[in-house]
């Protein structure tokens, strides 16, 4: 066969083709799309193509299944055997010898806890180891209160604030405590722990820059570990290495790409019970361009003149704090937690926040009763005045005649921290367990003689190796309330004091 009859056959093949495709029904449409997108762009009319036998192919593949088994089939014999082996690990560590002591030592509360508390072995003992400050807990107002909005709201709302679980109690719980604190807008959590734990993270992501007090609270820590960011610890209260953290981490970020940078720290420290500066943090903070999260847990309630917090107490805008954190369950006697700031940081929450988005919302009676507790603080300060009276009277029994503990906590905090003194601890050489349990015998002597007290129970520091240096000092726990009398007051504290000098004395 030579080039003239294959070109002869090459053209009747492709006639015969043509008139068979023609023969189709819509082919001459197909034709004609084709010729026109080939004349005006033949790079589409490719690329359809290609995309058509690329279909073409996929539907008429044969299927398969896209899990490769990468494990070995195991007989039940062989499965039976290895469930037996098995040994789940504790969720959580086994007992000490000295918790087990403790546990068996531990005073159960019969009734409501008061200034005076009824035991389960029917002593009535002067009770020094409860938040209650202001005896709200005894209060009729605020009974009666709760006990309408119970009936009217129920025991809860049974769902999370962004579905239906938002009431017009919650919506004037927030703009009770906005208005209290003189800030924009505020938003209120179920739970006082999980209300910093979801606030942090809920805005400093991972490669975010936290730069935080190493004597912060459990639920500051675990909000940081949450968020992944980078840490940078600074000494307790040292302003000074604080200034020296915030410029490396300025120079560190020079040259790398912006991100956020976070200060974190309290207002009263919970594990120290000292006072945070906070117009120097405000300070630092506008010069090196920070944000600052402040938690008030422990001093929302407690100090100013008003129970505002710190920011009251040492004349600062609230404004210039970009995040207030507050819990409700302390001195406030109700229950969860808050989160201040502006409009825009508190509607973030709304849909960025952990714990606000998944739980159920306030309790409308533990909202009513926040609400009622502001009112009281801003109409009736003087319950702030006997408190920091009380406060006093327990100061001059324990701090400056002791000579075994001094107190670690502001002169205004209602929770005194007492420790043992360096000189005592330089000479008894006492490890920390040791000190935990010399004061545990305080606190079981103090309850043998009528004052129900307690120690600082504080969680573990450290979520990693690069978080260990610090630790808490063991520490006596008095809490002090205006439910007692100043001579009560007094008496309770003469009777710590000795209870503390029997039990060193009688350690060698």
């Amino acid at each position: 066969m030579d080039v003239q009859d294959v070109n002869a056959w090459v053209i009747r093949f492709r006639d015969e083709v043509s008139g068979s495709f023609q023969k189709l029904p819509g082919s001459s449409i197909v034709l004609r799309y084709v010729k026109s997108s080939y004349q005006n762009d033949p790079v589409r009319s490719g690329i359809e193509l290609f995309l058509f036998l690329f279909a073409l192919r996929y539907l008429l593949a044969s299927s398969y299944s896209t899990q490769k088994k990468s494990y070995v089939t195991l007989s039940e014999e062989e499965v039976d055997e290895l469930v037996d082996e098995w040994t789940p690990e504790p969720l959580v560590a086994p007992l000490t010898p000295f918790e087990e002591l403790e546990n068996e030592r531990r005073p159960v509360i019969v009734g409501p806890t008061g200034p005076k508390s009824k035991l389960s072995n029917g002593r009535t003992v002067t009770n020094l180891a409860s938040y209650n400050f202001y005896n709200f807990v005894a209060n009729e107002t605020l009974k009666e209160k709760a006990i309408q909005t119970l009936r009217t709201y129920g025991v809860g709302p049974c769902g999370p604030p962004n579905f239906y679980g938002t009431q017009d109690v919650h919506m004037k719980t927030e703009a009770d405590i906005a208005a209290h604190l003189g800030t924009p807008a505020c938003i209120i959590y179920a739970q006082a722990f999980s209300t910093i734990s979801s606030v942090i993270p809920a805005f400093s992501k991972r490669g975010d820059i936290i730069v935080a007090d190493r004597a912060v609270n459990y639920t500051i820590r675990k909000g940081i570990q949450i968020s992944r960011s980078t840490v940078r610890w600074y000494d307790h209260n040292d302003l000074e290495d604080m200034q020296r953290v915030l410029e490396r981490v300025v120079k560190e970020q020079a040259k790398k790409p912006l991100t956020r940078r976070f200060i974190v720290t309290e207002g009263l420290f919970e594990d120290v019970g000292d006072m945070v500066d906070l117009p120097k943090i405000i300070e630092l903070k506008l010069r090196y361009k920070f944000r600052l999260i402040l938690d008030e847990s422990w001093s929302f309630g407690v100090l100013g003149r008003t129970g505002r917090g710190i920011t009251e107490q040492q004349n600062v805008d609230a404004a210039e704090v970009d995040m207030i954190v507050g819990s409700l369950a302390g001195p406030l006697c109700a229950g969860g937690g808050f989160c201040a700031g502006s409009d825009e940081i508190v509607e973030h929450q709304r849909i960025s926040s952990a714990s606000y988005t998944f739980s159920a919302a306030l309790p409308a009676m533990l909202a009513t009763t926040a609400s009622e507790t502001l009112n009281m603080l801003q109409t009736t300060p003087d319950i702030l005045v006997q408190c920091r009276e009380n406060i006093k009277s327990m100061w001059a029994q324990l701090d400056p005649r002791s000579d075994w503990v001094c107190c670690t906590s502001s002169i205004e905090n209602p929770m005194m921290l007492l420790v043992l003194k360096q000189e005592v601890l330089a000479q008894r050489k006492w490890s920390v367990g040791e000190q935990e349990a010399m004061l545990q015998d305080v606190v079981d002597e103090c309850l043998a003689q009528g004052v129900l007290t307690t120690r600082l129970k504080s969680m573990p520091r450290a979520n990693s190796a690069k978080e260990a240096g610090w630790e808490p000092q063991p520490a006596l726990k008095v809490c002090v309330t205006t439910g007692l009398t100043r001579k009560e007051i007094e008496r309770a504290g003469i009777t710590i004091r000795h209870a503390i000098t029997k039990v060193v004395k009688a350690r060698k």
